[in-house]
């Protein structure tokens, strides 16, 4: 099988084990309908809820969003049987609900404690214990979700310099510098804090997705169904935000929390998945990127769409629905970025789900 035909034809689906979930699923992806197909699952780590892949697809990291808070590595030799690569690793934080990996490391977003963490990456792809835990400090007007700091997700600028971590609880984007090794046998100094970038005050920001040109950033805010745009300057490890649009028709007053934004390969649609109001946001993007234009909303299939998940291929999105219990897909039109639903599949507590990738060679 060429790399363009394994491309995007595994999916990874994160589960919560404590809520019914059966861990960590591999489904096979019909290249022609997007339909998944499960064909093993594992729950060698409790509640895998966020997952990533390394850059050539080789291992898979998945968090343990428990109390205790660990992080997992998968050796993906046989792509439908992952196999851990040694035992979870504490992530010295509490409820780590994001991860991703950033040169050498991989960084952990923990809800609970509200910090980061960050582990070394091993060669083969195994994990080190924390070389840092990287504390927030701080709250927001939002008493019962915002008493203290709350990581929810940590996002590598395009660059390559920067990572960028979202917390709830203190209404802001803290960002961190990445370091390069002096010396061909000297280790990387551990990433080190940058600056915060403060946000409107109860906005309660969750996730953060880039423009594929990498100078406009979009947070996603949970408490108020709102997206900020920001430029971002990678030269500087600068976050500007700049505007703000509502991810709901006006005249929604549904309690909703957005919980994960998607742009389009090409830049020309950004994408949010709402719980409570269970849909799927349609914006449209000029060619500045300054000026998000909600477009649609359509049903997500199910019920609480914790996460949502572009193909490689462009032409599809996929819903995690954790409450109803499914991962729904949808075909996107070319031409106004609308999803349709295409199907779904039983996926018990789905929180997650990622795609092999690599390069599309030709």
């Amino acid at each position: 099988m060429t790399e363009r035909e394994q491309r995007g034809r595994w999916a990874y689906i994160g589960s919560f084990t404590e809520a019914g979930g059966l861990g960590l699923t591999v489904a096979e992806v019909d290249g022609d309908t997007g339909a998944l197909t499960p064909v093993h699952s594992t729950d060698a780590v409790v509640n895998p809820s966020f997952l990533t892949l390394s850059p050539g697809g080789e291992v898979l990291y998945a968090v343990s969003e428990t109390d205790e808070g660990a992080a997992a590595a998968f050796s993906l030799a046989d792509p439908t049987r992952p196999r851990l690569l040694g035992p979870p690793v504490p992530v010295r934080g509490d409820g780590p609900t994001h991860l991703a990996l950033a040169g050498t490391w991989l960084f952990t977003a923990n809800y609970g404690s509200g910090s980061v963490s960050v582990l070394p990456v091993r060669t083969g792809g195994g994990l080190g214990a924390p070389a840092a835990v990287l504390p927030h400090r701080g709250g927001g007007p939002v008493a019962e979700r915002q008493a203290g700091p709350h990581a929810h997700a940590v996002v590598p600028d395009p660059s390559g310099r920067w990572v960028l971590a979202v917390d709830l609880g203190t209404d802001s984007v803290w960002t961190y510098a990445l370091h390069a090794a002096t010396g061909p046998a000297v280790a990387a100094p551990a990433p080190s804090p940058h600056r915060e970038t403060r946000l409107r005050p109860g906005s309660g920001p969750r996730h953060l997705a880039f423009h594929p040109r990498g100078d406009r950033a979009y947070v996603l805010n949970e408490l108020d169904s709102t997206v900020t745009t920001c430029r971002w300057d990678a030269a500087s490890g600068h976050l500007e935000p700049i505007g703000e649009t509502r991810v709901l028709p006006p005249g929604v007053e549904t309690a909703n929390f957005p919980s994960a934004p998607v742009v389009s390969a090409d830049g020309r649609f950004l994408w949010a998945a709402n719980r409570g109001h269970d849909s799927v946001s349609t914006l449209a993007l000029d060619t500045t990127g300054d000026r998000p234009e909600l477009h649609a909303t359509v049903s997500c299939g199910g019920h609480w769409p914790r996460a949502l998940t572009a193909h490689p291929d462009g032409r599809r999105l996929y819903a995690a629905d954790e409450r109803s219990g499914d991962v729904t897909w949808f075909g996107v039109d070319p031409d106004t970025g609308i999803p349709s639903r295409a199907g779904s599949v039983e996926i018990p507590a789905a929180s997650c789900v990622v795609f092999t990738t690599g390069p599309a060679s030709g």
